[in-house]
């Protein structure tokens, strides 16, 4: 099957996103908990926004 260019089906983002996944390992249980909160990956992607500030005034 071939889709056309700027076709609105499937994944859309106004903001582009890094080809390759950050992925790190999590206890037992925590990733189905996780996908039970809702827009937990944009909450999820802030979150880590934030820890990376908080480094940078730390370092200075």
């Amino acid at each position: 099957m071939v889709f056309k260019k700027k076709h609105k089906l499937g994944f859309t983002s106004s903001q582009p996103f890094d080809k390759d996944p950050v992925c790190f390992k999590v206890l037992p249980g925590v990733k189905d908990k996780l996908k039970v909160i809702p827009n937990w990956q944009e909450r999820l992607r802030a979150a880590v926004d934030k820890l990376i500030e908080e480094a940078k005034i730390q370092g200075d």
